[in-house]
């Protein structure tokens, strides 16, 4: 029988906080260092592509919307989205920033390094240090403004890149404020309750980042890892995929499906703080990304949650398809300290604030 991913690595983690990706040009065949080891799922010889086992997609103006985003939330922790009002002109232009930062050489790219801490810059996927192995991956990410690190990377030509990457997020923050009316409305809870629920302490009305990921071609895609299997952590994410294929989500009793790109659709997925706010009604999704040995294939993920010393619990007030009200499943937590007992713990994250 195939091991768990946890049963792999679990007495030999990664003991560091900050993971400088692979010069992957230099490189011809797969390195040992990325080598991952067989488990349940992996290689990645059983997907279950078909529409017989394809996400929803839900049309945002669709009078039934919020009808339609419980139920997918419930049975599936994604979705994808149309008529979401991103232009497609603004895609494409932040698709081709995306592909110019990473274009650039290794030693080039290396200027931007994120600090170990986190925040703004270059570097590994931030779930890195729990796994011996190393990811067919690197990335950029983006925490308010660029300016300063894009400037290191395009001393005279920065100003392109940070344009495009700050009317992405403006117009992201009006799709994702679009989807929390959605989400609370599925839920049958208004937006006052929302923010008492999560008692916003601050003046800040929300907690965003983008991510830029890419997935150079691989030279041996069936033993590589492009994104281990996680959760996110804030309320959902809204991500982009370029038009190569490589987002899988885990279907229980199914097994891990391909979420094909499907033209102007944005995937959603369904984030740990939503997962305790709506009382494990709607899961957090697992989902891995996978690579390929033909194209370089690129996402961007927008991560949209409350503000960093909000309180979240669960709505009390949710009641189960019986009608009976369901007593709260987990312990209010901050969102500061939820993000910092899943950087500790990773998916174990949740299960520490079962009631």
């Amino acid at each position: 029988m195939a091991s768990t991913l946890s049963q792999v690595f679990r007495d030999n983690p990664l003991p560091l906080n900050h993971i400088i990706p692979l010069d992957f040009t230099s490189v011809h065949s797969l390195p040992e260092s990325h080598v991952w080891p067989a488990f349940d799922g992996f290689p990645f010889g059983t997907t279950y592509p078909g529409e017989k086992f394809s996400i929803p997609i839900i049309d945002l103006m669709d009078p039934n919307a919020a009808q339609l985003v419980g139920h997918a939330c419930e049975k599936w922790g994604a979705f994808q989205l149309t008529s979401h009002g991103l232009p497609s002109m603004l895609t494409d232009d932040v698709e081709s920033q995306t592909r110019r930062l990473f274009a650039l050489p290794a030693h080039e790219k290396m200027k931007a390094l994120r600090l170990p801490s986190g925040g703004t810059g270059y570097g590994q996927a931030r779930i890195s240090p729990f796994y011996p192995k190393f990811m067919w991956h690197e990335g950029f990410t983006i925490m308010g403004s660029a300016v300063d690190h894009a400037r290191k990377l395009w001393p005279d030509d920065y100003k392109g890149f940070c344009d495009v990457m700050e009317d992405y997020q403006k117009k992201m923050k009006e799709v994702a404020e679009s989807l929390l009316h959605i989400f609370l409305e599925s839920l049958d809870i208004s937006k006052e309750e929302y923010r008492s629920t999560t008692i916003q302490r601050g003046r800040k009305a929300c907690n965003t980042a983008l991510q830029l990921n890419s997935y150079p071609p691989c030279p041996d895609p069936n033993r590589a890892m492009g994104l281990a299997p996680h959760t996110d952590s804030l309320l959902f994410t809204i991500v982009h995929q370029s038009h190569t294929s490589g987002l899988q989500i885990l279907r229980d009793g199914v097994g891990w499906i391909t979420v094909f790109p499907l033209e102007g659709a944005l995937v959603v997925n369904v984030g740990d703080l939503l997962h305790i706010l709506s009382n494990g009604r709607y899961p957090s999704v697992l989902h891995r990304a996978v690579v390929n040995q033909a194209e370089h294939r690129i996402s961007l993920a927008y991560f949209y949650g409350p503000p960093a010393d909000s309180l979240i619990s669960p709505l009390c007030n949710l009641v189960s398809s019986g009608q009976q009200v369901v007593a709260p499943r987990y312990r209010s937590v901050s969102v500061k300290e939820y993000v910092d007992l899943k950087e500790k713990h990773k998916e174990k994250a949740l299960s520490l604030l079962r009631l």
